[in-house]
């Protein structure tokens, strides 16, 4: 089972290459002897996709950073005073 394509041959006959990815499963695409990509039917690249992303109960439960000090001090800030709504003058 040929799975590995020359970069020229994979051009020139595209509809091939696309037709033993369909048919076959991922073909590998070479330059120069050297594997560069693969290409993949659309089902198995949406599934490998949906699968290396977290969804948010592992990104909430996983590992990773937390913060400690998200609010700052209190007591650290200057307050107004108070006024009195009925007798604004009153202080």
């Amino acid at each position: 089972m040929k799975n590995s394509w020359q970069l020229q041959k994979a051009k020139a006959q595209f509809s091939d290459f696309l037709d033993a990815a369909l048919k076959k499963g991922p073909q590998i695409v070479t330059r120069r002897g050297i594997a560069e990509a693969v290409l993949v039917p659309i089902g198995q690249w949406r599934r490998l996709q949906s699968q290396s992303r977290p969804n948010i109960k592992e990104l909430l439960l996983g590992h990773g950073p937390r913060f400690d000090d998200i609010a700052p001090k209190r007591g650290a800030w200057k307050r107004r005073p108070t006024v009195d709504l009925a007798n604004p003058d009153i202080q």
